[in-house]
C-alpha cells in the first residue's frame, strides 16, 4: 500500500526499532559471518550453533577471515564477563 503523499518518514524511530531489534552494522558482520561459516562447511543453517570470533570484531578482528571464526554453543559465546555499558572486559 502506497504512503499517503504527505507522509514523512521517522528516521530516529525507525533506528531506535532496528537497534532494539538487534539490527545494525554489528548485526551485518555476524550475518556475513555466519554465511562464510556456512560455505566453508562449519555449520549449517538453524543448527542452534553460534559462529564467534576469536579476536572481537570490536577489537579489531576479521569479520570473515576462516582464521577468526569458530563454532560455539550459544551458551559459551554469550556468557563472557562485560563491563557496565555491555562491552567485553
Amino acid at each position: 500500500m502506497p504512503s499517503s503523499p504527505n507522509y514523512k518518514r521517522n528516521y530516529k524511530r525507525e533506528e531506535a526499532t532496528a537497534k532494539a531489534r538487534g539490527d545494525g552494522p554489528r548485526h551485518a558482520a555476524r550475518e556475513r559471518a555466519r554465511r562464510e561459516a556456512e560455505k566453508l562447511g562449519m555449520v549449517k543453517p538453524h543448527d542452534g550453533k553460534d559462529v564467534d570470533h576469536k579476536v572481537p570484531l570490536i577489537k579489531g578482528g576479521a569479520q570473515t577471515d576462516p582464521k577468526n571464526l569458530r563454532v560455539e554453543t550459544p551458551h559459551k559465546n554469550r556468557s563472557f564477563p562485560r563491563n557496565p555499558k555491555g562491552g567485553m572486559k
